[in-house]
């Protein structure tokens, strides 16, 4: 393989000051806006969990399984648009159009909740809502992917990720603040104002987004030729061949047929399914931490040092699995701990310690959670139409764990202390499962590596010259 001519002619001093140069440019272009973007795509999400607390179950009355329902149906229209839509950006290859566009569409839906009267018109909305911010998540992995090396993307992955943590933090802040000073403001109960003053700010954000993010190296505009070639060449470099070209080499369903016929796509799902479902218990974080006792505003405040420290454990991981390109620990040790706070949580009542079980479980589940995100990028990286089906299929079957979820967290009216057993027990064995799949993905690398030392051919992974092993070639990470 020879690199393009401006690359070419670059001295290795140059060519790493450029790299660095373009990193910078990439990371400042594309990081802190789709962060942001994250941020209001978990908020929008999530904050019907909050807004139980600020008056929505009581003035629209719904039963304990009617709200349920309401939190579950979300994830009916998440799955379902998951693939066809990263498919659909992988085939236009412009995210910078594509992403916006839906965001500005769940801004809206987010925005028109605060309309509703009844549970039938809630439902609807939470399905459409699903159905749009489908687009972002998977979407944004798959974009990341495009841009960055495999060393590189672990802690990308986290920057990203922490956008919902963040969002996971203040999202039961803001809520307070609202039912504290604005319950009733213009004959609107606080619940409504969440949704208005959150779905605003998201399509104010959009619009912003437009100008800013960049599309794929190819189809970037405000790029210099040399950084065009330098950015489609290192992703050359690390995999041993071209990623994304144009959109005549994109096929869907080749994409797709190709990832459902690759067992690791199997294996990442089901280990992601068990992450996801053991995480579901942030979908009910303030009902949890409501059964400390406290009231509705103390219980929101609550809800966010837990969040503050999955940030920081987090980004220490995903920093120390890119340092180290190891993949394996870096997941299943924050999962041990996530299974003894599930442990801790299900056998006491007693409020110090379980609430140094909730301030452990979030990050217990999303530290390890993130470096598996980019596991799936390292373990499948070719072509990019399978990579960008696999993300999204695996992302898409993970959030199935979150309709059933819903129901595992009952709350009867006047009811302050649900019982806890059930879900935590079933938290813990779910994320046991991950640490079982992540095992069993290790030993198929390994595997696979040896094959690919040996010179032997690998479906999926960069093969070097037939019989002949490769030293410094295409290596899965473990």
């Amino acid at each position: 393989m020879t690199p393009p001519p401006l690359v070419a002619a670059m001295s290795p001093e140059v060519r790493q000051a450029t790299e660095l140069k373009l990193k910078r440019k990439i990371d400042l272009r594309l990081m802190p806006m789709i962060i942001l973007m994250y941020i209001m795509n978990y908020l929008d999400r999530n904050n019907i969990a909050a807004v139980r607390l600020a008056g929505l179950q009581d003035e629209l009355d719904l039963s304990s399984t009617q709200y349920q329902t309401v939190i579950s149906i979300l994830f009916v229209g998440y799955i379902l648009m998951q693939i066809p839509s990263n498919l659909f950006l992988n085939k236009i290859g412009k995210p910078a159009i594509y992403l916006p566009s839906c965001m500005v569409a769940w801004g809206i839906i987010s925005g028109s909740t605060a309309g509703c009267n009844n549970f039938g018109g809630l439902i609807a909305i939470r399905f459409f809502l699903g159905f749009v911010e489908a687009a972002y998540f998977p979407g944004c992995l798959f974009y990341l992917s495009a841009w960055y090396t495999r060393k590189e993307l672990g802690l990308r992955t986290a920057v990203l990720y922490s956008g919902s943590l963040i969002s996971g933090a203040f999202g039961g802040l803001i809520t307070a603040g609202i039912t504290s000073n604005m319950d009733g403001t213009k004959g609107l109960r606080a619940w409504r104002w969440v949704f208005i003053i959150e779905g605003a700010i998201t399509v104010v954000i959009a619009a912003a987004s437009f100008f800013i993010l960049p599309n794929f190296p190819r189809t970037t505009s405000w790029l210099t030729e040399e950084e065009r070639q330098l950015a489609v060449w290192r992703l050359q470099e690390d995999i041993g061949e071209d990623d994304w070209v144009n959109s005549e080499q994109q096929s869907f369903f080749h994409g797709l047929k190709l990832a459902f016929l690759d067992i690791k796509t199997w294996v990442l799902m089901i280990m992601l399914l068990g992450i996801v479902s053991s995480a579901s218990v942030t979908n009910f974080f303030p009902t949890v931490v409501k059964t400390l006792g406290y009231n509705n505003v103390n219980t929101l405040l609550l809800t966010a040092p837990p969040y503050v420290l999955a940030v920081i454990t987090t980004f220490a991981n995903a920093w120390h699995a890119d340092r180290t390109g190891e993949r394996y620990f870096h997941v299943v040790l924050p999962l041990c701990v996530g299974v003894a706070a599930f442990i801790l949580a299900a056998a006491t009542t007693s409020t110090a310690p379980r609430y140094v079980s909730m301030m452990l479980m979030v990050p217990g589940v999303y530290t390890g959670y993130v470096v598996t995100l980019a596991w799936i990028s390292n373990s499948i990286p070719r072509p990019p139409a399978k990579r960008a089906a696999a993300l999204a299929a695996i992302n898409a079957v993970s959030n199935a764990s979150s309709i059933y979820a819903s129901y595992m967290y009952p709350q009867q009216k006047g009811v302050t202390h649900p019982n806890l057993v059930v879900p935590m027990s079933v938290d813990c064995a779910t994320a046991v499962l991950a640490i079982i799949m992540a095992t069993v993905l290790r030993l198929m690398l390994a595997r696979l590596n040896k094959k690919l030392d040996r010179g032997e051919h690998v479906e999926g992974a960069i093969n070097a010259v037939p019989g002949e092993a490769s030293e410094n070639g295409f290596r899965f990470l473990l």
